[in-house]
């Protein structure tokens, strides 16, 4: 039987709550400026809701959302963040993994753990834990957390020693169970996969992890734009795609609303993957079928395709 899984991610749920004073001491006042000046013009929330009629009417197996749904880890924006993706489903068909803007300051990092804890784990728990891993059918969902508090200005992500450690023997006790391990982070896991400042800071480790223990699919946000990558696996490419945001009107190609859906069929080591990709097309106004996602590798172990774009001030 075909399990289908939808992905989207980087929903930049607006408008931003009101702040106080003691909120915006912080990092904070810089994606405060940043959205008011520019990221309230691309991230519309009359957009996401039709990526997410469009999915629902799809009715996907699972949903994966890896991250972002937040802008300033505000106590306000998580209420706003748990209601929607209440609204999604209910946390047994929906996974999350969080981003840069989930984990945004320190004091937001309690707020996280509680808020998303019923979308990491299929047993009741007060706190989330990273990395963990969900059994669907012949699938296991493997969910990371690169987001973590960083400096004014950067959106980088950090996985760290003990989830590294951990992430690997999930992989490996997924394989013995013979189920197709699809990997969800937010940050990009390989290297120069975004410009300095943004990037994954141990994505050395987690492309060495997936080298030895291998994957049959990575899913990634962050970038806000499709694109696909081949990390090396032990025996083949491991295809590793990031998928556009889910809110972000026109503004370049790779800017436009999508979300993505796989198909997987097989166990074990007989895993086949299709995927497609829904969303707003060229025209700027129109929402439907943007065309299959091409998962076969083009240059032996690895390649690339897609085109990396910096984000403004986080």
């Amino acid at each position: 039987m075909t399990f289908h899984l939808a992905h989207l991610s980087d929903a930049h749920i607006g408008p931003l709550p009101r702040a106080t004073y003691r909120e915006l001491f912080s990092k904070r006042i810089t994606g405060f400026t940043n959205w008011n000046r520019h990221r309230s013009r691309i991230h519309k929330m009359e957009m996401l809701k039709q990526i997410v009629d469009d999915l629902r009417a799809y009715g996907p197996d699972h949903i994966a959302m890896t991250g972002d749904i937040l802008n300033l880890g505000l106590a306000s924006e998580f209420v706003a963040a748990r209601a929607w993706l209440e609204s999604l489903g209910p946390p047994e068909r929906i996974s999350f993994t969080p981003g840069n803007h989930d984990a945004y300051t320190r004091d937001c990092a309690r707020m996280l753990r509680r808020t998303f804890a019923p979308y990491t784990s299929d047993q009741p728990i007060e706190e989330a834990h990273f990395p963990y891993l969900r059994r669907r059918g012949p699938v296991a969902l493997i969910g990371l957390g690169s987001g973590v508090p960083t400096a004014p200005f950067l959106a980088t992500g950090t996985v760290g020693d003990r989830q590294a450690k951990e992430f690997e023997g999930l992989l490996m006790s997924a394989r013995a169970e013979g189920l197709a391990r699809v990997v969800l982070i937010h940050h990009p896991p390989w290297r120069h996969a975004a410009k300095p400042g943004r990037h994954l800071t141990d994505a050395g480790r987690i492309e060495a992890i997936i080298a030895r223990s291998g994957a049959e699919l990575v899913l990634h946000g962050h970038n806000h734009r499709q694109q696909v990558h081949f990390m090396q696996g032990p025996q083949k490419p491991v295809p590793c795609i990031g998928v556009p945001s889910a809110s972000a009107i026109p503004g370049s190609p790779g800017h436009r609303a999508a979300w993505h859906m796989y198909a997987i069929d097989g166990a074990g080591t007989d895993v086949r993957i299709s995927a497609t990709a829904r969303g707003l097309l060229p025209d700027g106004t129109s929402f439907g079928d943007l065309g299959p996602i091409d998962l076969t590798p083009s240059h032996g172990e690895q390649g690339q395709v897609g085109v990396l774009q910096a984000g403004g001030v986080t």
